[in-house]
């Protein structure tokens, strides 16, 4: 494992409901980071083609709208397919940066099925795809328009840079899950998310110090007028508020310590440089998985989770 890691982690808005030009946003915003040679990449949660902040998608309990069907439609058809073209165009993205290069998508699966999926890509740098993870628990108005994955992408990647793993937004709030990867021996814990709020901060922190591991928190910086204004619904965004992701992104080290971040109220890229040394100072005295672990008393295998996948 090297002993230092750089890694870049990007904070803007995608092209909402348009998947091929947030392709292409993603490759400027990639190349963007050459400079400074990253061995990591991280994109926020759901960002092709868009996290849908603020739209009912015209379902109140009980009833249902056509209109919130035609939203659902054109999110739909901006989604990504796995395997597919997209997917070629994200391996040359990350074939080109030379970097593993992780990012939030919508995952359609065929007509015939029908359902989306929360989901995190990791690329290697020869832009093989490496990995996925599906969103295991859908959080509120997110369960009307993704379906649940199950523990079977519950993925940790061991690299030359060490071992990457992680949970998508409040999936960070699953104490299972996230010993899930604890387990794995997770040394990089991605965390992409859509949560903002101050409480997220202390969050990335507790998983930082409870996994003795360095987490990367990556939000999308979004405002209201960003959003096409043909989307069938724009206006359940009238009652919200001009910024509807004021963004949040943040590195943090073992202790808990922020080492890059956060960085709030605008688009940017956080960068920051992990000393892999930290990893072993931070654990002579707690390791969850070592020597604080208690298997006499507590016994947890998380089902279906693959193993860990050496690349």
């Amino acid at each position: 494992m090297k002993k230092n890691v750089k890694v870049a982690l990007i904070q803007t808005s995608p092209e909402l409901f348009d998947r091929k030009a947030t392709l292409e946003k993603v490759r400027n915003k990639v190349d963007e980071t050459s400079a400074f040679s990253p061995g990591l990449i991280l994109f926020p949660e759901a960002f092709v083609p868009a996290y849908p902040d603020g739209f009912t998608f015209g379902a109140p309990v009980g009833s249902r709208s056509e209109e919130g069907r035609e939203l659902w439609l054109r999110y739909w058809e901006n989604s990504v397919e796995i395997p597919g073209p997209d997917m070629d165009v994200l391996s040359k993205i990350a074939r080109s940066s030379r970097a593993y290069l992780a990012i939030g998508v919508i995952e359609k699966e065929p007509v015939g099925k029908g359902s989306l999926y929360c989901t995190l890509l990791y690329f290697g740098p020869d832009g093989k795809l490496l990995g996925k993870h599906r969103k295991i628990k859908p959080t509120a108005g997110e369960r009307i328009i993704w379906a649940e994955g199950d523990g079977s992408t519950l993925t940790t990647l061991r690299t030359k840079i060490g071992v990457i793993g992680g949970l998508i937004c409040w999936e960070n709030y699953m104490p299972l899950a996230r010993y899930a990867m604890y387990q794995k021996g997770v040394n990089i814990y991605l965390a992409p998310t859509a949560d903002q709020r101050d409480s997220w901060q202390a969050t990335m922190r507790h998983i930082a110090c409870e996994g003795r591991c360095f987490v990367l928190g990556c939000n999308q910086y979004i405002t209201k007028d960003m959003y096409p204004r043909d989307l069938p619904g724009i206006e359940d965004l009238d009652k919200q508020p001009d910024v509807l992701s004021r963004g949040g992104t943040v590195v943090v080290d073992p202790f808990g310590k922020a080492i890059a971040g956060p960085l709030f109220d605008e688009e940017g890229i956080v960068y920051a440089e992990l000393n892999m040394d930290v990893l072993i100072k931070a654990k002579m005295d707690f390791d969850p998985i070592g020597h604080y672990n208690r298997p006499d008393i507590f016994k947890y295998k998380a089902r279906k989770q693959p193993p860990t996948i050496d690349c």
